[in-house]
């Protein structure tokens, strides 16, 4: 009964804010059923983990005896495998919440008529929404976690400040989520999903993952920089090296904004497709 209460609160709190039937205060509903699905399926969730893993394992160790150190945050000598590890984990966050909040969504949406069943009930598309990006939020923040266990195990944390890693990681996988599954609401077929591929390997290889952004031509370097995954990565290597400035904020700003749009964008769609 006390439950009840406090939902109907919340979602009363909410529905000054959004139209109504947009929200219920039932997200975590959604949430529950992700986590009933994949109790059963754990190491399908896990083995994303593992991709950026044998990056760091492979580049850090192959690659450092070549490179040797790199000139990293504040201008301050680093390792290369120090200097690559932070930009892996923020790649490990944005895949684990990219791949998620697509292909599984786009079954769930075109195939399975899942949220159609959802959206029967007393769930609004904001509810819908809510739930699944937080289930990719939650599955990218899995293999970020992960992943900063090994750095810590492997001596490539330089600061106090590194902890604030994981927080960083979980920004970037909501941005990436919200995005990702706004993108989604457009598909029409599995075809589509190919381009999901198309934008994250680009963004994984050429946004200073495993070089500064030094080498590009200065126009390059422009458009390097407003990708996204460039702000999660100069996020994670500042806080790592424990040098922090206001450009950080700029980075924090950029994935909020980006983390809000993609949220509200996917509970207009929902609502426009579903809702018809």
């Amino acid at each position: 009964m006390t439950t009840e209460i406090a939902d109907g609160a919340r979602a009363s709190t909410a529905l000054r804010i959004v139209p109504a039937g947009m929200y219920a205060g039932r997200g975590h509903v959604v949430l529950e059923r992700a986590f009933r699905v994949y109790r059963r399926s754990w190491m399908v969730i896990f083995s994303g983990f593992f991709e950026p893993l044998f990056y760091l394992f492979a580049l850090g160790t192959g690659l450092h005896n070549l490179v040797g150190t790199v000139v990293g945050p504040g201008g301050h000598p680093i390792s290369y495998t120090a200097f690559i590890a932070p930009a892996l984990l923020a790649s490990s966050a944005m895949n684990g919440a990219v791949y998620d909040s697509t292909m599984n969504v786009f079954f769930k949406m075109k195939y399975a008529k899942l949220y159609d069943a959802m959206l029967a009930t007393s769930l609004g598309p904001l509810d819908v929404a809510v739930g699944e990006i937080s289930w990719a939020l939650i599955r990218g923040g899995l293999y970020s976690f992960g992943f900063l266990v090994v750095m810590v195990a492997m001596g490539l944390t330089a600061s106090w400040w590194a902890v604030l890693m994981l927080p960083g990681a979980l920004l970037i996988a909501f941005a990436f989520g919200a995005v990702g599954m706004a993108v989604t609401t457009y598909m029409k077929s599995f075809q589509d999903l190919d381009l999901v591929q198309v934008a994250v390997l680009p963004m994984f290889l050429f946004s200073g993952t495993f070089y500064g952004l030094s080498v590009y031509p200065a126009w390059l370097r422009f458009v390097v920089e407003c990708l996204p995954l460039h702000h999660g990565i100069a996020l994670l290597r500042g806080l790592n090296s424990g040098v922090l400035d206001t450009a950080m904020l700029g980075h924090v700003l950029y994935l909020g904004v980006m983390a809000a749009i993609g949220l509200v964008v996917t509970a207009r769609r929902l609502e426009k497709l579903l809702l018809k």
